[in-house]
């Protein structure tokens, strides 16, 4: 006697509209089943696009146990409609298992075999779209359902089939793919790396090893455009070079890395004939930044892409076009981004909502997909605004890991781009994909998404340069909305201010360089602020003390000369010179010039009055210069304090003050005092012997002889 399920499993593989190959043979016994062990995994389907009511198409997959007990009296069976749908928002739904296919529902099915413990049996559906009454361009639902002996699901896989009759045309979806080439900071200033971990990321099979395959394979693909950190450049061509790692709080050299070599060579080659956008140097968070008042750091990091981008990869990038993290944006980054020279922005789809229709609840989908291009108004004028499609850039970047994942990817990639096609739009329209900026990508899977896009009769790639506005009027926006909750993604206030403060720090460091280049500690800074520390502050802590200690070591470079037991000075007299020597042990020549000034205050003017005197010295690089301060007292002695600060050419105090202590002793006075009466005891004695020789001078007086010989004719 033939079992009624049997039997009754028998008359539906005889009316079948199509053929089911059934494998093993048929089995009515009931038992419990557990739910959770149990899976449905699609394994193939094709093709992606019937064209003929006569092709044939097949779906193919296993059902698994995973559970630890054998499960029987199960019955599969394939449900469909002919049917398609109408608007994108019933995809989705359908999708999520958030509501039921459209009706009317038709099923194919057959008794499934018992499966034990670990077990997988495979199934397989063969049909025609003919034999589904499928006539006109769409996508329609298909469920591959389990259920039990008493009709209740067990496990079901949702896919579509879409059919495109021969002779129907369709405006084609200009479809612009944007891959994203983001890291993390691997280096807190810029010669020493914290770990290893970027050598072994470059690795083929590794993420930015995927990411270089995927360069690679789509090197001549059309429509693609790619997102780059210059840091993650930079940090390949240091990692090339003989570079230092950090071990165990010391840096240890290391010899050049071939990987990281040829990682950057690749890479360079690869993306030759694709447009590249560069982020910000380190892809700052430039929410963050607008948000505690760091605004300058912005165009410091879109200039620092500039130059690094075109250093590492030999030619010029985008860098007026920006995607903030997460692709959210408010009106204060917006303005920020404006006055740094972007001019246009690419966001995710609930940044930049479309307006509900008139009539409808708010959260209300459109019917139709807007255009990718939108207009938004920054403090600087116009802002070109592009929108990515949320369900493309979910499929771009999706998961593929779990069993059947990729099959699926690719499936709904076909039917997304497939319901934009089918809607009743008037004008042609642009739709964006871009996955999420750490993505870590399967290649395969990536590259054979690409190749299917180029495939479909409906879609058009282009690169993101090519974003053209569309005709007509456009679907109205609701302007950009950014959530309490965004807002808290974001680098919380704690961090910024300690990063703040060791940004002021180094701000000295560049206010006192000659050097045209970028600063010291740019590159440095824009690491800190990186996007990639978003909910890793802690992670990034360590990276904030060493950037703060080697600024401190900088300015510690440039001092004023001389030791605590050598900071007493003499002032002979009432008035004089102190000389004051400063320092500049940084590199030798140009590259370590320094302007600064000096700064001296005494602690009591009323006793030392400083005089004025030259504050401003230029010192090369490895080279003192003194300054000879120029002071009075207004005591005959005593002694009081100079305090000594350097300073910018701005004002701003560089590095710690000294103390000197300035003595005055008076002894000028008491010098002339003893000078001028040496004089006048000196002059008392010249004098006196003027007057001596003056009175050695009187007229002699006549000798007896000549006495004797007067006449003697004069005697009486």
């Amino acid at each position: 006697m033939i079992h009624k399920a049997a039997l009754l499993a028998l008359l539906a593989t005889l009316l079948m509209p199509a053929a089911v190959v059934v494998p093993g043979t048929a089995h009515a016994r009931t038992a419990s089943v557990n739910r959770a062990g149990l899976q449905v995994v699609l394994e193939a389907i094709g093709p992606d696009l019937p064209r003929d009511p006569a092709t044939e198409i097949r779906i193919s997959g296993s059902l698994v146990n995973s559970g630890s007990e054998p499960l029987s009296g199960l019955r599969i069976r394939m449900r469909y409609s002919s049917q398609p749908f109408v608007r994108r928002d019933e995809l989705t739904a359908y999708q999520s298992g958030q509501s039921p296919p459209p009706a009317p529902w038709r099923a194919l099915s057959y008794f499934q075999v018992p499966i034990e413990p670990s077990g997988k049996l495979p199934w397989e559906f063969v049909f025609t779209p003919a034999d589904l009454s499928l006539s006109r361009f769409g996508v329609h639902p298909v469920v591959i359902e389990v259920v039990d002996a008493l009709d209740q699901p067990v496990a079901a896989l949702r896919t579509t089939v879409t059919y495109m009759p021969r002779d129907v045309r369709v405006p084609r979806t200009r479809l612009a793919v944007v891959l994203p080439v983001v890291d993390q900071p691997r280096r807190s200033g810029d010669t020493v790396f914290a770990d290893e971990n970027l050598a072994a990321a470059m690795a083929p099979g590794k993420r930015l090893g995927d990411l270089l395959t995927i360069a690679q394979d789509t090197a001549t693909a059309k429509g693609l455009t790619w997102v780059v950190d210059p840091a993650l450049l930079d940090d390949a061509r240091a990692l090339g070079r003989p570079h230092s790692v950090r071990a165990k709080d010391r840096p240890q050299q290391r010899p050049p890395s071939p990987g990281a070599a040829r990682w950057l060579a690749g890479f360079r080659d690869a993306v030759a004939d694709h447009p590249v956008v560069a982020t910000p140097y380190g892809d700052s968070d430039v929410l963050a930044l607008a948000h505690n008042g760091v605004d300058d750091l912005t165009a410091t990091g879109i200039e620092a892409a500039r130059i690094v981008s075109k250093e590492t990869l030999g030619r010029d990038v985008i860098t007026n076009v920006n995607w903030p993290v997460d692709g959210m944006l408010d009106h204060d980054g917006l303005d920020l981004l404006a006055t740094a020279g972007v001019g246009t922005v690419l966001l995710n789809a609930p940044n930049l909502p479309p307006a509900s229709p008139t009539g409808t609840p708010p959260g209300t989908a459109p019917a139709v997909t807007p255009d990718a291009s939108a207009t938004l108004n920054a403090v600087t004028g116009p802002v070109t605004a592009l929108v990515a499609d949320e369900p493309l850039s979910e499929t771009v970047g999706a998961d593929i890991s779990a069993p059947g994942a990729a099959l699926a990817g690719r499936r709904r990639f076909i039917a997304e781009t497939a319901m934009i096609a089918s809607e009743p739009a008037t004008t042609t329209r642009t739709v964006i994909a871009v996955p999420h900026r750490r993505w870590d990508p399967d290649p395969g899977y990536v590259t054979g998404l690409l190749k299917t896009a180029a495939a479909l009769p409906w879609l058009a790639p282009v690169t993101l340069e090519a974003v053209k506005p569309a005709k007509g009027a456009p679907v109205p926006r609701a302007g950009l909305t950014y959530t309490e909750q965004d807002r808290r993604q974001e680098l919380p206030r704690s961090y910024m201010t300690a990063v703040k403060k060791v940004g002021a720090r180094a701000d000295l460091t560049a206010a006192v360089t000659t050097a045209v280049d970028l600063d010291a500690f740019d590159l440095a800074m824009l690491r800190l602020v990186s996007s990639a520390w978003r909910g890793r502050t802690n992670a990034a802590a360590p990276y904030v003390e060493q950037v703060g200690e080697a600024v401190d070591g900088r300015i510690a470079m440039v001092t004023i000369t001389g030791s605590e037991q050598s900071r007493l000075r003499t002032l002979a007299g009432r008035d004089g010179d102190v000389p004051i020597s400063v320092r500049n042990q940084l590199g030798r020549g140009d590259a370590g010039r320094v302007v600064v000034r000096l700064r001296v205050t005494s602690a009591q003017p009323e006793l030392l009055r400083i005089e004025p005197y030259q504050d401003r010295m230029v010192i090369q690089g490895g080279q003192n210069q003194t300054v000879r301060i120029p002071m009075t007292s207004t005591t005959a002695s005593g002694q009081t304090t100079v305090r000594v600060q350097l300073t910018t050419d701005d004002g701003r105090a560089y590095g710690e003050p000294i103390e000197l202590t300035v003595r005055t002793t008076g002894y000028t006075a008491v010098a002339l005092v003893i000078v001028g009466a040496a004089l006048v005891v000196m002059l008392a004695a010249v004098v006196l012997r003027v007057l001596r020789r003056r009175g050695g001078r009187r007229p002699p007086v006549a000798a007896p002889a000549e006495r004797e010989r007067e006449p003697a004719g004069t005697e009486s």
